[in-house]
Parts: C-alpha cells; structure tokens; sequence
C-alpha cells in the first residue's frame, strides 16, 4: 500500500483524517503506523471502529456528494498512455482510491517496476491535484495460464476459458481485498484502455444504475484509405438470443458461451455494432453481458456478493457472468453504445 505525501494542504489533511489507524482498518484507507505498546511494554489495544453504512450514498452526483471511488486494475503489462488518462480524470483525486493486480512473472515484474516508478512521480512529486487518496499494488498468487500476453494469443478462442477464468480469480482477489466500507463506487477499468473523457466517473455515475459500461472502442489507420479510423473492440457486452439460450441448453454444465467467434455464432445483439456516427452518449440500452473495460458498479453489488465465476456460471464466465449473477441478486446491467473508451492498439 502506498499513501500519499504529506503536505500542509487540505487534501492532505483530509487524507490523514481518513487514514487507516490500524490493520483492522479498511484496505482502501491508507496506512499509518502507531505505536501500540506503552512505556510499560503492554500491547495497547486497537481500537473500535463503527461504520454507518445507512448513510453511504451511491448517487449521480457524486462529487457533490463526496462519495468515493475504488479504481481496480488488473495489470498484466503497463502502458503510460493508461496512466496518463488516470491522471487526466477530473473526479476529485482525494476520493479515489486504485488497486492494482500483477501477475508474478517476468512481465508482471517489469509492469510492477513501470507502475512503481509512476506512482512515485505521481504521488511524491506531482501535483497535488493529481495524487490519489491510496494506492495498493498487489500479486498475484497463482501462475498467469498464458505465457505470452500478445493481443493475438490473449484472443484465440481455444485460450478463453482458462484465460477468463484466471481473469475472474485475479479481479475477485482485488476486489475482495481493497473493498471497504466507505466505497460508494467501484470501476474497473482495463490497463489497455488508454483514452476516455476526462469525466468518465461523473458520467457513468450520472444515470444512476447499479451496473453501467462504456461501449469500448480501438483507434487504427484505415489500410486502404491510410486514413484515421476506429472499429469496435469489447464484445462482452451484448443483448441474450433465442438462438445463445438454444446453444447453452445443448452444453455440457462446464462449457461457456463465447461472444465475437464465427466458431460459435450466438446472434446475440452486441452493444460494440449499435454505436451511431454522432449518437447520443447519454442513450442507454439493457444488457445481459457486461465487458469490463471501462465497467461502473455500485458497490452495493458487489456487497450482495456479485462477483465474476471463474467456472462456468449459466454457461457465462468471467464479466459476462458477473452481470448474469447480479441479475440473480436483482440488480439490473445497463450499456451506453455512444459513450466510447478506447482500447490501446498493438
């Protein structure tokens, strides 16, 4: 865990008001050492700590009610162009918190080392502005199933189960470790997404849903008109079929329905083909499987015990499972074809 500097500004104090006092204390405060014996030798005792979850809020205004924000990041590579739109987020950094997840292999060891450095730029040296409330950095605990983290590798259909499920268990230790009581919000936002608006917090949390995701696009030049262009990138957030509901009825109870492979046509209404040239970024749509690139939840869900099934859930896996379970628990999953992030191009 890494808190911020301490300074004499406001932010700062604020920070240390809110600072954990103990190792009971809520992960997603930062922590601050004390003494705990006295002069005498004996163990002071830590103290007690009441939460009134009654008066947490979770509203579409939420800077105005300073509700606070848990960023979560698996990172299995760092790219400086993510970190530099999390810096470039307009929500008070004070109120948000983000945590990250790393594999322990040669990649996660130099993604651990780029992050590192950036935080200390960030958080010692930066701008007061820019430095977050706290910081954890974790590891993972059991080996990534892929050797190479390549975009063509992650993507091939013969790797997705064991890939998403690794994927589900890395984002429920993240979650279950950094979650605390004062969270209002948590996004989950992909290490290879490298551009959204600057509002991006605001703006999911303005339509007030318990699940919200931005439609997830990828920039690239057009080879045949050399020109700039974009095309759709997440598949993972889609309206169910008749025809996805007849396949998964004809699986075995641990296959999983795969979105985006013409092995495996579902005809499923995908959110990444209903995106429209000067749409209304503000139109919404329901879904039935959620990606998670660019993904807002109230914490209240994931407080239901929402979480992402690394085993084959109703024949859903990972974030597309997550929204399945959610809906089990009642909470309803919303997308927003015309509001775009953007995908990093390899």
């Amino acid at each position: 865990m890494l808190s911020p500097s301490h300074s004499d500004s406001a932010a700062s104090r604020l920070r240390r008001v809110n600072a954990a006092s103990n190792p009971l204390s809520p992960p997603t405060s930062p922590f601050r050492k004390q003494n705990e014996r006295t002069a005498n030798g004996k163990r002071i005792p830590p103290p007690v700590v009441h939460y009134y979850m009654n008066n947490l809020t979770s509203t579409r205004d939420p800077v105005a009610h300073r509700e606070t924000v848990l960023i979560l990041t698996p990172l299995a590579r760092f790219y400086q162009e993510y970190w530099d739109n999390l810096l470039a987020l307009s929500y008070p950094h004070e109120l948000i918190t983000v945590g990250f997840i790393i594999p322990k292999n040669r990649e996660g060891n130099a993604a651990t080392a780029a992050l590192q450095e950036q935080i200390t730029k960030t958080q010692k040296y930066g701008p007061e502005k820019n430095r977050f409330a706290s910081i954890i950095i974790e590891r993972q605990d059991f080996d990534p199933p892929l050797a190479s983290q390549t975009e063509a590798e992650r993507h091939k259909m013969e790797n997705q189960k064991v890939r998403r499920a690794a994927m589900a268990k890395a984002r429920n230790s993240l979650l279950f470790t950094t979650l605390g009581p004062a969270i209002s919000w948590v996004l989950w936002l992909d290490s290879d997404i490298v551009e959204t608006p600057p509002t991006l917090i605001q703006d999911l949390a303005s339509h007030e849903k318990p699940i919200i995701v931005a439609n997830c696009f990828q920039r690239f030049t057009d080879p045949k008109t050399k020109l700039p262009a974009e095309r759709p990138y997440d598949f993972n957030s889609w309206q169910d079929s008749e025809k996805a509901q007849e396949l998964a009825a004809a699986m075995q109870p641990d296959e999983i329905l795969l979105e985006g492979y013409h092995e495996m046509a579902t005809y499923r209404v995908l959110m990444a083909h209903m995106a429209e040239v000067n749409g209304d970024p503000k139109f919404e749509i329901p879904l039935d499987g959620v990606g998670g690139t660019a993904l807002l939840v109230k914490a209240d869900v994931h407080r239901d015990g929402a979480m992402f099934p690394p085993f084959a859930f109703y024949h859903l896996i990972e974030t597309e499972g997550f929204a399945k379970m959610a809906k089990r628990l009642g909470w309803a999953a919303t997308g927003l074809p015309n509001y775009k992030v953007y995908h990093y191009n390899e």
